[in-house]
């Protein structure tokens, strides 16, 4: 490989999901029609210090990755990387560790690199951006919750997944009288439980961004039974916080890296049984949610992202994420991305719609309808184009501040 040659570097760093090969593809075909060859560095950011560890990218190795689940390069979501613990917590990078990067950058003639992740792999994304290498982001979370985006590739994958498991359960949960929890993945955001849950029928939508008690749970299950509906069907996400506030872990809290969360379904399960005497199973989806192929939506928005994250290199964007604002494929800089989640709206069309359907999010009761706003009120958005603010972090081509209704419950 000349050290002369023109190159770009591609890392996937995080939690693998469905797409990463996709924008991986995307991305060596458009650098190499642009006159770059392409690298890849493995095990994430790993891959670039000692022992640096890459691949040369090309279109024999990349063809018939698009439709192929995980990534071709291998990913990381701990070790000398990591960059965040919890939310917008920054741990800052050894200078040595960015000097070793500094080093790879130089030797191999990069023009800039693609890191591929979420709001933690950005956030070290970030870091190398201050540090002067030239850096672009995709963004990459099966949650949905980087706030600079309409969508996160992966996201509608592990929707697709939680609505096939939640069919499945509610056909055995109808033949058995039972009621049926599926625990899914969303830490701060409860996108794909809220997604799935309305695809799907589900009665029961339990959720971070909206306070819940048991016994709202249970009064909706005895609900049904006075409806003659002998069967429930609950899905929780796994970051849903119990009524006393608490988050359900799967091991002690972390210093380095984000503690695991998992287990809630069970309890909600145990209270159910405990209350109503009432047979409860749970199923725990888990890193199915990850696997797989990617569904038609994320395959075509992967293959955008990888391409037009070459064309931010091309342009010289540096420190910048791409970016989608239905329909158009825009950037913002790398730390406004990781400096706000996007969680659901209490109020927004989709919860609206599914209380209209008798849904319940586990709060009380609302007497005048399902259409009456819970919480605090939404912010009013000022006649004309807003300006870019944290108030407004998701803008539409026409600078104008998308609704819940630019966001589709579900993708065919």
């Amino acid at each position: 490989m000349a050290s002369d040659s023109k190159r770009i570097g591609i890392l996937t760093s995080g939690g693998d999901c469905p797409g990463l090969n996709a924008v991986i593809r995307g991305a060596v075909k458009s650098a190499n029609r642009h006159g770059f060859d392409v690298v890849g560095f493995l095990r994430g950011y790993e891959g670039l210090v000692d022992p640096v560890s890459f691949v040369p990218l090309n279109h024999k190795n990349t063809t018939g990755i698009l439709s192929q689940g995980g990534t071709i390069l291998g990913s990381t979501n701990k070790g000398r990387f990591a960059a965040t613990v919890g939310v917008s917590n920054r741990v800052e990078l050894d200078p040595e560790l960015l000097a070793g990067v500094r080093t790879t950058f130089e030797q191999l003639n990069l023009h800039g690199l693609i890191c591929v992740g979420g709001d933690g792999s950005l956030a070290v994304s970030q870091q190398f951006h201050e540090y002067g290498l030239p850096v672009v982001g995709v963004p990459k979370t099966i949650d949905n919750d980087l706030s600079a985006t309409a969508f996160t590739f992966g996201f509608d994958s592990a929707v697709d997944c939680a609505t096939d498991a939640l069919d499945r359960l509610h056909t055995t949960a109808a033949s058995h009288d039972r009621v049926m929890i599926l625990e899914v993945m969303g830490r701060h955001a409860g996108w794909i439980a809220l997604h799935a849950g309305i695809a799907a029928g589900g009665d029961v939508i339990l959720i971070p961004e909206i306070p819940w008690t048991f016994e709202n749970v249970c009064q909706k299950i005895l609900e049904r039974d006075r409806q003659g509906k002998r069967f429930t069907l609950i899905v929780v996400a796994e970051g849903a916080k119990l009524p006393s506030g608490a988050v359900v872990t799967q091991e002690p809290e972390q210093k380095d890296r984000q503690t695991r969360l998992g287990g809630i379904g069970s309890i909600v399960a145990q209270e159910i049984e405990s209350r109503l005497g009432r047979e409860t199973r749970t199923v725990v989806l888990g890193h199915l949610q990850r696997g797989g192929v990617p569904t038609t939506f994320d395959r075509v928005l992967a293959t955008q992202y990888g391409a037009h994250a070459v064309r931010l290199i091309v342009q010289r964007r540096f420190g910048e994420m791409v970016c989608y604002h239905p329909p158009r494929m825009e950037s913002v800089p790398i730390i406004e991305a990781v400096n706000e989640l996007s969680t659901v709206d209490v109020n927004g069309s989709a919860v609206q719609a599914a209380r209209a359907l008798s849904v319940s999010f586990g709060d009380d009761p609302q007497p005048v309808g399902p259409f009456q706003l819970s919480g605090p009120p939404a912010k009013e958005i000022p006649a004309g184009p807003p300006a870019a603010s944290a108030d407004h972090p998701k803008k539409s081509s026409e600078g104008i501040a998308p609704t819940e209704f630019d966001r589709p419950v579900f993708f065919a």
